[in-house]
Parts: C-alpha cells; structure tokens; sequence
C-alpha cells in the first residue's frame, strides 16, 4: 500500500471516528451517516483535496458489501409471507410502475438519458443505512417497525436484481443464468452448513468462535469475499452476492445469539461500513450540483413522489396517519444503490454526468434529511409512554 493510500485511509479513519461524536454534540442529534458523507466532501478532491477515494476503493467495496450483507442478515425468511411483506411488495410495484411513466416522461422532455438506471434508482429503500439509525431510536419494535422492515428488504432486493438483469448479466442467457446460480449457491452452502451439523468440524468451529481464531467470524469474511468475488467476475452486481451471503449467515444460524451479531456489527459498522459512506461523499462531485441544482431538487422530489407516496395509500388500513408519513419518508431514503446506479450509467455513458452527480447528491440528503423528520415524528409517541 502507497503513502498516499495510507493518507487517505488515515484522513477517512479520522472522519468516521469524529462523526458519531459529533452526532451526539448536534443539537436533534442527526445521523451520524450525514456526518460521514459531508466529512468525505471536506477532505476529498472537490473542497480540500486531501484525499482521493481511489485510493481506498477495496476498503470501500468491502464496506458496501457489508451493508447489503447486513441487510441480508437481518431479513426473515418468512417476512414475505406476512402482511407486511405482501403490502411492501404492492407498494414496491406501485413505485416501479410510477418510476417507469415518470421517467419515461424525462427522458422525452430530454431531460433523463439513463432510463432504465434512473427508472430503478427511484425504487430503491436503503435498509442497510436505516437498521443502525432505526436501531438507535428503537425504532424497529412494533407494527412499524415490522412495516419498515419489510418495506426496506422489498426496497433494497428487488431493485438489485433488476439492476443485475437489466445492467449487468443481460447481454447472453447463460450470463442471466449466473443470477440464478449464485442463489443456488446460497441454498447449497446452508445444505453444507446443516449436514455438517452435530460433525467434529461443527463443534471446532463453536468452540473457537470466542478465541484468538475467531472462526465463524472468519468463515463469514470468506463467504462474503467469495460471492463478492463472484459476482464481480461475471458482472453482475456485488451487492447482490453480499445480500445472497447475508441471507445464508441468517439460515444456518445455529444460536451463538446476539454475540455472533455484535461481532457482525463492530466489523461492519465500526470500520469497513463508515469508510464506504465516507468515500460515498469523497467521490461526490459538489461542483456539478451547484452548478445545477435543480437537478438536485428535482431527484430528491421525486425518491418522495415515487418511492415515498404508495406508504400513504398501502397502508392506510394498518398504521396512523402519523406512522404512514413516516413510512413513506423512511421508504424514500435511499443512497447505496444510487451510488451503484449512478457509476454504471457512467461507464455505459448513457448518463449525462449532471445528472448522475444529482442523483447521488438527492441520496444524500435524503439520508440526512428524511429519518431525521421521521424520528422527530416519533418522538411525541415516546413522550406519552416513557415507561414503553
């Protein structure tokens, strides 16, 4: 590794240290995420230029994947069968159809080139990047807390795998056919998981999961890489890889508990997750949004009138008008997948830069902005039942 690289490792290392500090010195306490990103802006290449995300672009890809592998990890096989997983499905199409008239409409105008990039960047709910915020503010117990999850797993799978068959494995069927294979290997790995159960190899690894060795720890790092590895190889996107290797930590989870999650959490969240976040704002070209910034406004309006809206009207039968406005700011939070989108609209060259870098800009503030209302929407409930 460079010195350079090092630098600029060190100056995202620094930021992702300050930001939860300074979450809490802010009055409201924002999330820290918002700090983060605006951290990245400071240092990286469009304000002081003191550091380059190039530099750290593995430790970044690795934090990416760790927030689908999060997400993944947290997903309930059976949440599909509920009524939650039912109504975020309705909710989901609703805004799939929505995204298609609109920006079928912008692209007429000439004012979207990207269709299909946009189209499913205005889909997408980041769960990965709401769990911890939801999680601070207890947020995820109760029937809105099961509705956001829902919402947030539909919000965040079904829009990677459009983006897989329709920006990254559609040029050939067996290309496509590589989707289907790395759900397969999911399936097969938590067979393996589950025939070696009750082996000499199963009781090993229990044992040494507290010691110096660390294994399902290990083994955990090593099937993530895997599928990431995977999925880069034959182009599909990583995250779907990351939220497959989630969902099999979470089938052949065989009660090591909340211990085995706090592990999961210091990884992720206290390193490799900040960093992507932080790079997430290094890379985020601040000229062009002030250049145009009714490009931005435009996004950002949209992720709510697209994403956010279907909330209101899915579930007026189940949640109060108060919940509804924040389901439908929480579901309108979204920054990872735009990133994702945004980059391969670029390198297809079939996104016009200004409007990649609005895009990713609106991502931004919707995450600095949106859970901040929603969570100050809870607040007088909390008030009335302080002993809840």
């Amino acid at each position: 590794m460079s010195e350079s690289s090092l630098w600029s490792l060190l100056l995202v290392t620094a930021v992702a240290a300050a930001a939860p500090i300074i979450s809490r010195m802010v009055p409201g306490r924002p999330p820290q995420v918002l700090f983060l990103i605006v951290g990245g802006v400071v240092i990286g290449p469009h304000v002081l230029g003191f550091a380059d995300s190039s530099e750290i672009q593995l430790v970044a890809g690795l934090g990416l994947g760790f927030l689908f592998l999060l997400a993944g990890y947290e997903l309930e096989p059976g949440l599909r069968r509920e009524r939650a997983g039912r109504q975020a499905l309705i909710a989901w199409v609703i805004s799939a159809v929505a995204a298609v008239v609109i920006v079928g409409g912008l692209e007429y105008l000439g004012f979207v080139r990207a269709f299909v990039p946009v189209s499913i960047a205005l889909t997408t709910t980041a769960l990965g990047t709401l769990l911890p915020i939801l999680r601070e503010q207890h947020m995820l117990a109760g029937a809105l807390g099961r509705f956001v999850f829902a919402a947030g797993a539909v919000g965040e799978l079904f829009p990677i795998l459009a983006t897989s068959l329709f920006l990254g494995a559609y040029r050939t069927w067996w290309e496509a056919l590589i989707i289907a294979s790395i759900g397969g290997l999911a399936f097969v790995l938590v067979w393996l998981t589950r025939l070696i159960s009750g082996t000499r190899v199963a009781a090993i690894i229990t044992e040494n999961r507290h010691a110096t060795s660390q294994s399902t720890l290990r083994i955990t790092i090593v099937l993530l890489v895997g599928l990431l590895l995977i999925t880069e190889r034959f182009g599909v996107e990583a995250a779907l890889g990351a939220f497959f290797a989630g969902m099999v930590l979470r089938s052949t989870s065989t009660g090591s508990g909340r211990e085995f999650d706090d592990k999961l959490d210091a990884v992720g969240y206290g390193f490799f997750i900040p960093v992507f976040f932080v790079s997430s704002g290094m890379a985020l070209d601040v000229l062009s949004i002030v250049e145009n910034p009714g490009r931005l406004l435009v996004f950002f309006l949209l992720l709510v009138v697209v994403r956010g809206l279907p909330a209101l009207l899915v579930y007026r039968r189940n949640l109060a008008v108060r919940e509804r406005v924040q389901m439908m700011l929480l579901t309108a939070t979204t920054l990872p997948l735009l990133v994702a989108l945004s980059a391969i609209g670029l390198e297809s060259g079939v996104m016009l830069p200004e409007n990649a870098a609005a895009l990713v800009g609106a991502g931004v503030l919707s995450v600095a902005v949106f859970p901040l209302i929603a969570i100050r929407l809870q607040r007088p409930a909390t008030a009335l039942h302080p002993r809840q």
